[in-house]
């Protein structure tokens, strides 16, 4: 087995090696598996030591020297790898024997790798990089330990490839992602040769509909928006699951702000409805996600104490800005300019738009914030919009909206195909995350916009490029 500490570990391979005479089947299903972890994956999911089931988790020292910088800072990095170095401690209690630790009941073990000697790497991975250590590692234990399946895990696309290519199975962190993409929930459906007369109940006060005279809907899930059609008639309506009808929605308009499209009206009438907690819109760039979320937020800013704005600071292909000058509220406003023109077009919708925003920033009841200090915040009567919400993690998703008090609202938009950090993809960010588990809760709701409205040139963009 492997071991913890040098010579006991090198002796304990070695021994491994020399009693292995024959390798077993690699299709083989009695093959144990043993898990190498990258250190992005850790500070991704400080828990993800127990989201392997039965099988052995190792750790190569390497990742620890990494982890060792991470440990100071206020940032959702660098307390996964404090909250990762703390459970690693607490499960090796005063020094770990050559099987490793246990990770619990039903769990397997957990082991640190030290530097092992690689030969056939040494000509082709000669630069030393953290990257090629955790490598030439991972490798060497595979040589050195033929009756385990070793299986690198890492959210760097270049370094599973370069371990595919030695010919070492490789694998992202699938723990907190969706299979596609397209199972998403969309949190909208269109169905086709609804009865005139339901279409005509529904137009008809109050605008409800019992579900039970519905049957075409197989279903629905709490808050879902439909498109209920009958030829050319058509009706908007949502699922109300509490009462088990479906409630008819009018496009109204919001701060001087109209909807344009169905999948708007659907936004709108989340956004505006008291009962709903969580709200979470995704769609292509133009197609008003933020716009609406803030025309909402100041059209129901009565309710709320305070309307708080923000979004990750993650500049465009990650090339930082540089050093900026000024105060805290100075060095981030290039990164919120964002809101702050989605604020001036709400301005100019309506005569009294400019004089209540503009009275609100004064006041401090509308604040533009970056979320690097939002851990620890208890958010009470808010009405909080995260904006490119594709760009957090599911943890930094979980500590935002934890932070939510008695009466607040929390609302996260972005672009699913648009993400700009290195170890995220469509399938793994936290709005997906977010959405994909949300599914189904009555104080969730969610809408997928697919239609540009920014302008005619946007939206070709958008379906273009």
């Amino acid at each position: 087995m492997i071991s913890s500490a040098g010579k006991h570990r090198e002796d304990s391979l070695v021994d491994s090696e020399k009693k292995s005479d024959q390798q077993p089947d690699p299709d083989s299903d009695s093959k144990s598996k043993l898990f190498v972890l990258d250190t992005n994956v850790i500070l991704h999911d400080a828990r993800c030591l127990f989201q392997f089931h039965e099988h052995d988790i190792a750790v190569p020292i390497t990742v620890l020297e990494e982890l060792d910088g991470f440990k100071k800072g206020d940032s959702d990095i660098h307390f996964q790898a404090r909250q990762f170095l703390r459970s690693l401690d607490e499960l090796a209690g005063d020094v770990m024997s050559n099987e490793g630790a246990s990770l619990g009941e039903g769990l397997g073990a957990f082991r640190v790798l030290l530097h092992l000697p690689f030969r056939p790497a040494d000509d082709t991975l000669r630069s030393d990089t953290a990257d090629h250590r955790i490598l030439k590692t991972a490798l060497a234990t595979a040589d050195l330990l033929p009756e385990c399946d070793v299986v690198l895990v890492s959210k760097d696309t270049n370094l599973r490839l370069k371990a595919k290519a030695f010919g070492l199975v490789a694998q992202d962190y699938n723990n907190d992602k969706i299979r596609h993409l397209d199972d998403l929930y969309t949190g909208k459906r269109i169905i086709n040769d609804v009865s005139s007369e339901v279409i005509a109940v529904l137009y008809e006060e109050p605008g409800e509909l019992e579900a039970a005279n519905l049957p075409l809907v197989d279903s629905p899930v709490p808050n879902e928006s439909f498109i209920l059609r009958n030829g050319s008639r058509s009706v908007l309506a949502t699922y109300r699951a509490e009462d088990q009808v479906f409630r008819r929605i009018t496009r109204t308009a919001c701060f001087g702000i109209k909807p344009r499209n169905a999948e708007q009206s659907f936004a709108l009438q989340a956004l505006t409805d008291p009962d709903i907690r969580l709200v979470t819109l995704s769609g292509k760039a133009g197609s008003g996600k933020t716009l609406m979320s803030l025309a909402a937020a100041l059209e129901c800013e009565s309710r709320f104490r305070q309307l708080l704005l923000a979004r990750p600071i993650v500049p465009l292909s990650n090339r930082d800005l540089g050093f900026l000058p000024g105060d805290a509220h100075a060095k981030i406003e290039p990164y919120m300019q964002p809101l702050f023109d989605n604020l001036n077009v709400l301005k100019h919708e309506e005569t009294k738009s400019r004089q209540v925003i503009e009275e609100m920033l004064e006041d401090e009841r509308l604040e533009i914030t970056p979320l690097a200090y939002i851990r620890g915040r208890s958010l009470q009567q808010t009405f909080f919009i995260i904006d490119e919400a594709q760009n957090l993690t599911p943890h930094e998703i979980k500590a935002i909206v934890t932070r939510a008090g008695e009466g607040t609202k929390i609302v996260l938009t972005g672009d699913l195909q648009q993400i700009d950090h290195p170890y995220l993809d469509s399938t793994s960010n936290g709005l997906t995350y977010v959405i994909n588990r949300m599914k189904g809760q009555h104080l969730h709701a969610h809408v997928t916009l697919e239609k540009g409205v920014r302008s005619e040139l946007s939206e070709l963009a958008g379906t273009l490029l």
